[in-house]
């Protein structure tokens, strides 16, 4: 457990509020347009969740996204209400492209933390960085910046157990051993212009994601060939 906050799991209350799977679809804004699965939408019933991520969900880009490692992504939906009392506009289950919406879920997870919901456990993994589909969807070019200004980036998660899932299922925080690593450090890291040797050395220690251990082991080659 976090020493620092080892009674977390016991405080925080969450539930699953929405399950949302997507379709490949093509989007538009202005002049530009994409194929994408990022439209997911919330279903009723119990939906299948494996290795790969939950059953009937769409995954267009996978260079970028799903796998083993992003198997499932999740947002807060406390965050949810924090856009819309930001911006005053409505942002429904499923807008960011989030299979799961969670009320309650930390933002300050770390890599290696765990969520228990029902026989199904996942395993955070890496924070969402904004690309340009999330800004489409949003019809906003600039809405990746404000996406990063706002450093409420939701996680990505690997299927460690499979299971099923439903909206209202209570879900369990389970805090690794690991410590190293959370997701704004990650999130932060993917616009940083200098690191930290040391601290990148440890991040690498975490069962992060291919993707982020990839960037980070590059960061260091960048940093030792200086």
């Amino acid at each position: 457990m976090h020493s620092e906050d080892t009674s977390r799991s016991l405080r925080e209350s969450m539930r699953i509020t929405s399950v949302n799977v997507g379709n490949a679809e093509t989007i538009f804004h202005g002049r530009q347009s994409m194929r994408t699965g990022i439209c997911k939408r919330p279903i009723a019933g119990s939906v299948d969740v494996t290795e790969l991520g939950l059953h009937d969900d769409h995954v267009l880009d996978s260079d970028h996204h799903g796998g083993p490692d992003q198997a499932v992504y999740a947002y807060s939906a406390d965050d949810y209400e924090w856009w819309e009392n930001e911006t005053n506009r409505d942002y429904p289950a499923g807008l960011f492209g989030e299979n799961l919406t969670i009320r309650g879920l930390p933002g300050d997870m770390y890599v290696g933390d765990r969520l228990l919901i029902g026989d199904l456990v996942l395993e955070a993994t890496s924070a969402r960085i904004p690309c340009g589909t999330l800004a489409t969807r949003m019809q906003d070019r600039g809405f990746g910046q404000t996406f990063r200004k706002a450093e409420r980036p939701g996680i990505y998660f690997r299927v460690l157990n499979p299971g099923p899932v439903s909206s209202g299922d209570s879900v369990t925080l389970v805090e690794g051993d690991d410590g190293k690593v959370t997701m704004l450090d990650l999130f932060r890291f993917a616009y940083a212009t200098s690191h930290d040797a040391d601290q990148l050395r440890r991040w690498l220690e975490a069962p992060l994601a291919e993707r982020v251990r990839g960037k980070i082991e590059a960061a260091l080659e960048r940093l030792s060939a200086a």
